[in-house]
């Protein structure tokens, strides 16, 4: 059985409330309606959807992106604002450590980090999801990506102390954080826009979701490592909520601030070609070729295809895009050496 964390709160998170009827120009990244998402039994009567969740809202939906490298070391655990993340990414960063690419669109919580430094295929996916990128630090090759204006970013080795702020409950590296507010002012002082969506992804409706078959997934769990357990990851069912529940080595993924546990829709996990860079264990992560996946929603896994469409990695089975089930949405990139059957275990 998981271990429940017992989070006691630091920071009191704040979740946009709601949209004023007069909005500015700052106001488009805090466009939704007070959850961010509206009742999903409410779907077919919305007058629009969130792109990356699927789920209807009665309001016009604006606002770009956001995508943040967020810190996964253990002494960054619990982060802030991760359940209110659309899609989140999970790679190896360096050696057997994970990274997470946290990408928000329907919901903005005040606060997001620990924040950590970019690598250039997490610059890569931000950019397919149309992303405003936030990180601080990089590696080399991401460097060069970002000083040549590849995407739009803001980077905490330019705002350390400013629009990154370092609190003082954790340890450097792993206590930079940005608030929403301040990723506004960094983007207006960029002049980078804020207001234009994303497309959407694709959604099946909920009489498809209700026929969803497959082997039984109520648990399943992925080894990033056979050495170090404190990457690995498990997921488990709720029936009552049909969504799943996250750890990270048996503790329950849950928000710093709040103590409410991440809740998936959806989780995708693919193999990928990996390769070791340098000394420092940073890797090269091959996303465009393709290769064998599991989706698993439903408390069900099927075995699926995964393809790079335009940057964004979709499943696919016999050329077919798979839809998702409305919801959130998370991707582990796992290396196709050992790959998944010896990396992931369902039950």
């Amino acid at each position: 059985m998981l271990k429940k964390w017992m989070a006691v709160s630091a920071i009191t998170l704040l979740l946009v409330s709601g949209c004023s009827k007069n909005e500015t120009d700052e106001d488009v990244l805090e466009k939704n309606d007070g959850t961010g998402v509206a009742d999903q039994s409410e779907d077919n009567k919305a007058a629009d959807r969130y792109p990356f969740t699927g789920i209807g809202s009665d309001k016009e939906v604006m606002g770009r992106s956001v995508a943040v490298m967020v810190n996964n070391h253990p002494a960054a655990r619990p982060q802030s604002g991760l359940g209110q993340a659309d899609i989140v990414f999970e790679l190896l960063a360096e050696g057997e450590v994970t990274r997470f690419l946290a990408i928000y669109q329907s919901e903005q919580p005040e606060i997001v980090g620990p924040v950590r430094s970019a690598r250039d295929y997490y610059i890569e996916l931000a950019k397919a999801y149309d992303s405003l990128f936030i990180a601080h630090g990089n590696s080399p090759e991401a460097k060069k990506m970002l000083d040549q204006g590849y995407i739009d970013n803001l980077n905490g080795l330019y705002y350390d102390g400013t629009l990154f702020e370092r609190v003082n409950y954790r340890q450097a590296p792993h206590n930079s954080y940005i608030t929403f507010d301040h990723i506004k002012e960094g983007a207006i002082e960029q002049g980078y826009d804020l207001d234009q969506p994303p497309a959407s992804m694709t959604f099946m409706s909920e009489e498809e979701a209700e026929k969803i078959d497959g082997e039984q997934a109520n648990e399943l769990s992925i080894a990033y490592s056979t050495k170090n357990p404190a990457f690995n990851v498990s997921y488990e069912y709720d029936e009552s909520t049909r969504q799943y529940k996250r750890a990270s080595n048996d503790e329950w993924t849950v928000d710093y601030d709040s103590g409410a546990p991440v809740l998936l829709s959806n989780i995708l996990i693919i193999e990928a070609p990996h390769e070791t860079l340098d000394a420092d264990g940073r890797r090269d992560i091959d996303l465009t070729s393709g290769g064998k996946g599991y989706l698993i929603q439903r408390g069900r896994m099927s075995e699926v295809n995964w393809t790079n469409k335009e940057g964004r990695i979709l499943p696919v089975v016999d050329g077919k895009e798979q839809g998702l089930v409305s919801g959130k949405t998370w991707i582990n990139v796992i290396p196709a050496d050992p790959g998944l059957e010896s990396s992931v275990v369902i039950n």
